[in-house]
């Protein structure tokens, strides 16, 4: 603010000016006393001397203090008049953020546990129990399937079981039988050997002794592994025979887990194919999750546990409790920032899958950052500025870093200190080194 002083030259003459008119007083009040002592006064000089100390006193008065005072009022006028014709200026101050943020992301809710419900075994639908949002509990049954060829096939698969077991128990006799018919061979070879030594008999019969019980030795292995390969078909059969037991089983389609039914696709009398025909959707709604992409400056300070709250535009006042349940621990490099997942019970099935709903994560911060107005930013060709103004309502423009766009707040990190007051949309009387009249912007005057 301007402040305007009275020239000290002038107080000091005004001042000489009242000590030689009280100097003059005292020394008419002297000669007064004098002459008074010489000789008793009269009444009509004591008239005298009053009128005259009355006139010495309004002349002082007149001359001296009247002007000055007059003066000052004329003085402090001026002041007001220059105070009032300073550019008014709404500031703002510079502020850090709290300690504890408040980060709302955007994210859709989701069912914790969803499942697609696909048919096991080939057929039609012979009964349909449950529809689109019908709650299910865990092995409720949810449609029949027929399947008249299946007895069939298990019948059959029976059967050939039977005759696998069959064809095991011959290849075990044909082996009995060709190890019987080696040790026979063995002991006729052992002893044309010794009648060969003895020189009873030729050699080729000796060697054709020797040749059959090679052979006998060679008809055992071979019926050994047949006996093994009637074995595992026997074991591939009753295999065969277990699937389409369960199969079977599969004609009953039941719920793999409590929850609701989201989806169906069929309806009595229609063909299902196994493996590929989707029956119903069924998703667990007690329960539900949304996924958040949170930025990287943020991404530090979000930990498993920590409290959450969920927020549906179409419930509007309505806040759902909810808790970071885990994250990726690592950042997308296309986006950077790190996918965390939060989950909000749903006992009264007010939440719904699908649903957009805005999550408000309270993140702490070690080192908050200063934050100003979002109006109170200029941009240069040389970088965005401020205009500062300081207590004596001069203002200063100084080059700031921007952090992230809060909307209403920037984020600052270099160029500026807490405290501060900025000059709120900076108009053009706003420049270096002017003298402007600060306003809070808080305090200003409404605009009509």
């Amino acid at each position: 603010m301007n402040e305007i002083n009275v020239p000290e030259d002038r107080l000091r003459s005004e001042i000489e000016d009242l000590k030689r008119q009280l100097e003059e007083q005292r020394k008419l009040a002297a000669v007064a006393q004098a002459h008074a002592g010489s000789k008793p006064p009269s009444w009509r000089a004591l008239v005298v001397l009053l009128l005259l100390l009355a006139a010495l006193g309004a002349a002082g008065y007149f001359a001296g203090y009247a002007p000055h005072q007059q003066r000052e009022l004329m003085l402090a006028a001026e002041t007001r008049d220059a105070i009032q014709s300073l550019p008014v200026v709404n500031v703002e101050p510079v502020e850090r953020e709290a300690a504890q943020s408040s980060l709302v992301l955007p994210g859709n809710i989701q069912a914790v546990t969803e499942a697609p419900v696909l048919a096991r075994s080939s057929g039609y639908i012979r009964k349909r129990y449950v529809d689109i949002g019908d709650r299910v509990k865990a092995g409720q049954v949810l449609v029949e399937i027929e399947a008249p060829e299946l007895p069939q096939q298990i019948k059959q698969a029976d059967a050939a079981v039977d005759q696998a077991s069959s064809n095991v128990q011959q290849a075990e006799a044909a082996l009995l039988q060709a190890r019987a018919n080696l040790g026979l061979a063995q002991v006729t070879s052992e002893r044309w050997k010794k009648l060969l030594a003895k020189g009873a008999v030729s050699r080729q019969d000796s060697d054709t002794y020797d040749a059959q019980y090679a052979a006998q030795q060679a008809n055992v292995q071979a019926l050994e592994k047949a006996v093994l390969a009637a074995r595992s078909n026997v074991s591939a059969q009753q295999a065969n025979l277990a699937r389409l037991n369960e199969l079977l089983a599969y004609l009953t389609v039941r719920a793999p887990f409590d929850g609701v039914i989201t989806e169906r696709n069929v309806d009595e009398g229609a063909l299902v194919t196994d493996g590929s025909t989707l029956l119903f959707r069924i998703a667990q709604t007690d329960r539900l999750r949304t996924f958040l992409n949170v930025p990287q400056s943020d991404a530090p300070s979000v930990r498993v546990g920590q409290k959450a709250f969920l927020a549906i535009p179409d419930l509007p006042g309505r806040k759902f409790p909810a808790a970071v349940t885990r994250t990726a621990n690592a950042l997308d490099p296309a986006s950077r920032t790190l996918l965390v997942e939060v989950q909000a019970a749903n006992p009264d099935g007010e939440l719904l899958p699908g649903m957009y709903a805005q999550v408000d994560l309270a993140v702490p911060r070690k080192n908050p950052a200063l934050v100003i107005p979002s109006d109170t930013l200029v941009v240069h060709s040389d970088g965005p500025q401020v205009a500062v103004v300081d207590g004596n309502g001069l203002v200063h423009f100084r080059h700031i870093q921007l952090g992230r766009d809060l909307g209403d707040r920037l984020e600052v990190v270099g160029g500026l200190e807490a405290g501060l007051q900025l000059a709120v949309n900076p108009s053009d009387d706003v420049r270096e080194g002017v003298r402007v009249k600060p306003v809070f912007a808080a305090q200003a005057p409404a605009r009509q």
